[in-house]
């Protein structure tokens, strides 16, 4: 099963990071209402970063240090990701 770390951006600018096993049905469900309750109270939110990790715990690891990033960082890294596709 693949895994994924994920950054959302949500409505008023502000990201959110998470992991998953599905980028795609997880916006899905962040815009339905589902997800966490900051995207509930964000959004909508529309996916800018995805990266493949190996298993859940490097996932987890993955996920933990992307959020202590700050927004420039995370800038940063959505834009190099943009820049490779």
């Amino acid at each position: 099963m693949p895994f994924f770390c994920y950054i959302v951006e949500c409505s008023d600018g502000t990201f959110y990071t998470g992991w998953t096993t599905d980028p795609e049905r997880r916006t899905r469900q962040h815009n339905a209402g589902r997800g966490a309750r900051y995207t509930r109270q964000h959004g909508p939110v529309r996916l800018v970063y995805v990266e493949p990790v190996d298993d859940r715990p490097a996932a987890l690891r993955r996920e933990r240090r992307l959020k202590a990033l700050t927004r420039k960082q995370k800038l940063a890294l959505i834009t190099s990701q943009t820049k490779e596709d």
